[in-house]
């Protein structure tokens, strides 16, 4: 009896190991990883990375690289391995790299990388290949030159615009003129460079370098409405202070036609230059162009109710204000759209001096 448990006792032991093996032998794997770069140094999006064990002919285990050009895989069986690179095109019985022996070790975490700017690998290229290459750094290089001018000036253009916002425009003009030398093709460069003269009254200035941004912009790939339309809208300011009111009006026109989603700005302004232009006949017709655009904004009717009171005339007898057509209806709507507006004193005035009823039934808008 007690011979028997002692060979009992012998054969479990015995098949301890047995049992144990199969889930030791699931250990035996690791993990690989690398980067994989052209040989101009570019990464490779769609490399696929392939290990075997028959020279690279049958793909054991797959992997591909990914946006950065970097590949990994685990569950890779402990070993070693001839590793290959190819791209979706690469024919089956062609690789762009390899490398014969990489060993995996189990629990480990191998780097491979395949790296083909390597002197190795480009001394394998050929003639024609070298050269290609050789043109393809240089196109490299000049567009990372052209990146880094770009982004400083892109930086400068941000320093400029919040200059003319807080009205240091002596600043935003120096920097200005400083990039459009350069790069003088930068349409958007012109028309900062244009809004900075314009607030230091150099109108000639202004009117050379908005204009100058127009043409640039319409002469380009990819033109910019907003860009062409801005430099219009500053450049009909800037024609009307210098006396050229008709290529003023022109001006906003083209900024309207070129933008017509911002059209109502566009005319409420030149309503406005036209207005300290002293413009009546502009102003109105300016007004109307900016009402019919956005029929909820309130200065266009107080712009085009002040033009037309301009040309109102006294009755001796009674004293009242004898005012075109249109005037009360402009001002009276006026005072709907903004009851308690910067105007509302002065609109309830005029509306009084010609008899006018003021509605009481206005409120100003809930905000």
């Amino acid at each position: 009896m007690r011979k028997t448990k002692f060979w009992l006792a012998l054969a479990l032991a015995a098949s301890v190991p047995a049992i144990l093996t199969p889930a030791f032998a699931q250990d035996q794997t690791g993990k690989i990883h690398g980067h994989v770069q052209d040989p101009a140094g570019i990464p490779v999006t769609d490399g696929v990375v392939t290990l075997s064990t028959d020279g690279g002919k049958t793909a054991k285990y797959t992997f591909n690289s990914d946006a950065n050009g970097d590949y990994k895989g685990d569950g890779v069986a402990a070993g070693t391995y001839t590793e290959s690179l190819r791209r979706p095109d690469t024919p089956a019985d062609k690789v762009l790299d390899q490398f014969p022996e990489v060993k995996v070790a189990a629990g480990a975490d191998t780097a491979q990388d395949f790296d083909l700017t390597r002197p190795e690998y480009i001394s394998k290229l050929s003639p024609e290949q070298r050269k290609a290459l050789a043109d393809l750094k240089a196109k490299n290089s000049e567009a990372m030159k052209e990146n880094s001018v770009i982004k400083n000036l892109n930086a400068d253009l941000t320093t400029a615009r919040n200059d003319n916002k807080a009205k240091n425009y002596a600043e935003a003009e120096q920097l200005m003129l400083k990039d459009t030398q350069a790069k003088p093709d930068a349409a958007v460069l012109w028309l900062e460079l244009g809004v900075a003269q314009a607030g230091q009254k150099k109108n000639s200035d202004a009117e050379t370098s908005l204009k100058k941004s127009v043409e640039l912009d319409a002469a380009g790939k990819k033109p910019n409405p907003e860009i062409q339309a801005a430099a219009n809208n500053a450049l009909g300011e800037v024609l009307a202070n210098e006396g050229k009111v008709p290529d003023a009006q022109a001006a906003y026109e083209a900024a309207a036609k070129i933008n017509p989603s911002q059209a109502a700005m566009y005319y409420g302004n030149e309503a406005i230059v036209m207005s300290r232009a002293g413009q009546t006949d502009g102003v109105i017709a300016a007004a109307d162009k900016a009402i019919a655009a956005d029929p909820n904004k309130p200065v266009p009717y107080y712009l085009k109710g002040q033009a037309l009171i301009s040309k109102a005339t006294v009755d001796q007898k009674t004293g009242k204000i004898q005012a075109p057509p249109g005037t009360a209806d402009a001002y009276q709507k006026y005072l709907e759209l903004d009851p308690n507006g910067p105007f509302s004193n002065e609109v309830k005035g005029v509306l009084q001096g010609m008899g006018e009823t003021i509605k009481s039934s206005y409120k100003a808008p809930k905000k």
